[in-house]
């Protein structure tokens, strides 16, 4: 039965080391929001593959990545950088706002996926 249990846990760990090693192989697309503007307000990734976008909020008040089409949301502090794993979208165009911005046109981006 031990031997069992460890089996398991040694599966689980190796599926998880796995996940982590392909998470770090991914291609990284940045965008930097400051004080309510990003940039670039447009970025094109290839469509189908999964991919990383990097979020820097190298502004001083918060700033909020919002995107309902990738339903995610994140709130991103002054001088911080998160990571989000975006996975294999479908070609087209997926629109994302700085939310305490968005509607200022320079608080509004779009990933377009070809």
């Amino acid at each position: 039965m031990r031997r069992l249990a460890l089996a398991l846990v040694l599966a689980a760990a190796a599926t998880l080391s796995s996940t982590a090693v392909r998470a770090d192989d991914l291609q990284t697309y940045r965008i930097e929001i400051k004080d309510g503007v990003i940039t670039p307000q447009q970025v094109e990734v290839p469509a189908n593959k999964d991919f990383k976008l990097e979020v820097a909020n190298t502004g001083t008040v918060p700033a909020e990545f919002e995107s309902k089409q990738l339903r995610q949301e994140k709130v991103v502090s002054p001088g911080a950088t998160l990571s989000l794993t975006i996975r294999a979208l479908a070609p087209g165009e997926y629109q994302f706002v700085d939310e305490f911005h968005e509607n200022d046109a320079a608080g509004q981006g779009v990933i377009i996926a070809k």
